[in-house]
């Protein structure tokens, strides 16, 4: 059985100081940037697939993916004691999140949708202060709750301000997500991030694969260009890639401080949004990108 200090060392988090904190920053922006795509190739799958069968294929093919990896690395079972916390990862992150989203996204727009990443960060300190017990400095919160009011009226106004019956959709994605980052990150401290997002994905087959077969044939299938290319990213990019580096950068840096870089990703879907989806914005996104990112400054440099 492996000892702690040597499940931590293949995590690459030794580096000390800043260069440490300067890679697990890069670490959780560049999983930032894979998930700001989720949305918009959400949307794409959704033009082929029910969002049923987009879900649990996605879960599948990435499985698939990681289930590789951890055999092709013969990595050994995880410790009992860690089962409980991958199940509330597999719960949130790789189920609860990509469907409640996906049956948001059949009657929201993906700038509306952007407003559940966009109070993310927020939630996935608050569920950090309860699980794990960080207590971040009261600047930080202030920054936090700043940055998080700008992206909601952001995106609301995108929206045209009203609320739509995609809303409770959108708030328990909001829920679970934050609980799964929280359990993921405090887990990425004692296994490389990856294993958390593999061993997760492998834990959901038992359920992903029936339910494949299931919504399959009940949900038709219509293949485009855009459905395969969008499911292909969520599976690959999204569910394992993202949270592969994500995972790290949180473990590298805490789960608070990488949380806020998270303030950044609506904006980013809104990017993509235009150039993807053909969707038009205001002339507000340059002022909220500006605030946003004034925000993401501060808690970067807040200390706990």
């Amino acid at each position: 059985m492996r000892t702690q200090s040597s499940a931590i060392a293949p995590i690459g988090i030794a580096v000390s100081g800043r260069s440490g904190n300067s890679i697990g920053t890069l670490q959780a922006a560049l999983g930032v940037a894979a998930f700001s795509l989720t949305f918009p190739a959400t949307a794409w799958g959704l033009e082929s697939f029910g969002p049923w069968s987009l879900v649990a294929v996605r879960s599948v093919l990435a499985a698939l993916i990681a289930g590789s990896c951890l055999l092709a690395l013969r990595v050994p079972l995880p410790a009992r004691r860690h089962w409980a916390g991958l199940a509330v990862v597999a719960a949130g992150v790789v189920l609860g999140f990509p469907l409640l989203t996906s049956l948001a996204l059949r009657t929201s727009t993906t700038a509306h949708a952007a407003v559940v990443v966009g109070l993310l960060p927020l939630t996935t300190a608050l569920f950090s202060a309860l699980r794990v017990g960080t207590r971040p400095s009261r600047t930080f919160w202030v920054a936090a709750l700043v940055g998080a009011a700008a992206v909601v009226a952001f995106t609301v106004q995108q929206s045209g301000g009203t609320l739509t019956s995609a809303d409770l959709y959108l708030f328990g994605a909001l829920l679970v997500c934050a609980a799964g980052y929280t359990e993921g990150g405090r887990l990425a401290r004692v296994m490389p991030g990856w294993q958390v997002v593999g061993w997760a994905l492998v834990l959901c087959l038992p359920l992903s694969v029936p339910a494949t077969v299931v919504a399959l044939s009940y949900e038709p299938v219509q293949l485009t260009w855009h459905g395969v290319t969008g499911l292909l990213w969520v599976a690959a990019g999204s569910q394992f890639l993202g949270l592969v580096v994500w995972y790290r950068g949180m473990a590298a840096i805490g789960i608070p401080k990488a949380s806020q870089l998270q303030l950044a990703q609506p904006l980013l879907t809104l990017v993509w949004s235009v150039l993807l989806l053909g969707e038009h914005l205001t002339v507000a996104a340059p002022l909220t990108a500006a605030a946003v990112l004034v925000c993401i400054a501060v808690t970067q440099r807040a200390r706990g």
